[in-house]
């Protein structure tokens, strides 16, 4: 399907594959749609992962993103993975199917015009959660190696950048914030199954801040938040995040959106005083200074 329904001043085309199946885990297919701009390529390409708590959203969340940025020059593959539901926690597997699916993009990428060396994650939430533990752990021991016979799992998941949107980078403190404002939907336990005070050390290691290091810092990030969220606590999220990259060396920027909330990402780009309008050029800046 192609569709020329670009940002408003920016007309072209792009093409729309929509129900991609990057993979099947478990007996679940697993898909996104894909942007990809005319021309022979190959272009950067941008993984993007929907938010909701992990346990709602879907790739149609980048349905204002995909096209904005294949207009110029980025394929975006906007994908999902497998949500919580009562009775069904989703960590790791949920970090199981974001792995696929940028192994996917990877080893298929002649087929959809990417350049498998110039790929960045971009996520939304929990969205930002998994971006930001794919790009710091997914080659790690801890978490490769989960499904072999995946098409692609031998690939690695290393990329060049990252761009979380006031993502959840802590676990725990996402917990303790959920317990004294969200005690009706306590989205990390839904996530892992189990209350932290069960078992910390498993929100440690599920948590993108437990895996920076000095020694493992080539990845750029671009970290975004609103300081109107009252789902995620910026200062001890994406705050907190931002200064423990910095300290391990890595190219670390923020941007901050003054009285913003949580879930704009959805919102077309071209409203006025649109959040992801004043979004756009930034990120726009970044992906080709580090893309």
């Amino acid at each position: 399907m192609t569709s020329s329904a670009v940002a408003p001043g920016q007309p072209g085309k792009f093409e729309l594959r929509q129900g991609v199946e990057f993979v099947q885990h478990d007996g679940i297919s697993l898909a996104g749609d894909m942007y990809i701009p005319p021309g022979d390529g190959p272009f950067p390409a941008v993984i993007a992962i929907h938010g909701g708590g992990w346990q709602v959203g879907g790739p149609f969340a980048y349905a204002h993103w995909g096209p904005w940025l294949a207009a110029r020059g980025y394929v975006v593959f906007a994908v999902t993975y497998r949500l919580s539901a009562p009775g069904r926690k989703t960590f790791p597997e949920a970090l199981h199917d974001v792995r696929a699916a940028l192994q996917f993009a990877r080893g298929r990428a002649a087929d959809f015009k990417i350049d498998p060396e110039r790929i960045a994650l971009m996520g939304d939430s929990a969205g930002g959660h998994l971006a930001s533990l794919t790009a710091l752990a997914g080659d790690h021991p801890h978490f490769a190696g989960a499904y072999p016979h995946d098409p692609y799992a031998t690939l690695s998941t290393r990329v060049k950048a990252v761009v979380p949107i006031y993502g959840v980078f802590d676990l725990l403190a996402q917990w303790q914030h959920d317990i004294e404002v969200r005690t009706r939907d306590m989205i990390t336990e839904k996530l892992m199954g189990f209350a932290a005070i069960d078992d910390k050390r498993a929100y440690f290691d599920a948590s993108p801040l437990a895996w920076i290091s000095g020694r493992n810092n080539a990845t750029a990030f671009l970290v975004v938040w609103g300081t109107r969220d009252d789902t995620v606590d910026y200062r001890n999220q994406s705050e907190v995040f931002l200064r423990a990259l910095k300290q391990a060396g890595h190219f670390a920027r923020p941007v901050v959106l003054e009285g913003a909330p949580h879930f704009w990402v959805v919102d077309p780009l071209d409203e006025a005083g649109s959040h992801n309008g004043f979004l756009a050029p930034r990120l726009l800046r970044f992906l080709q200074l580090r893309l």
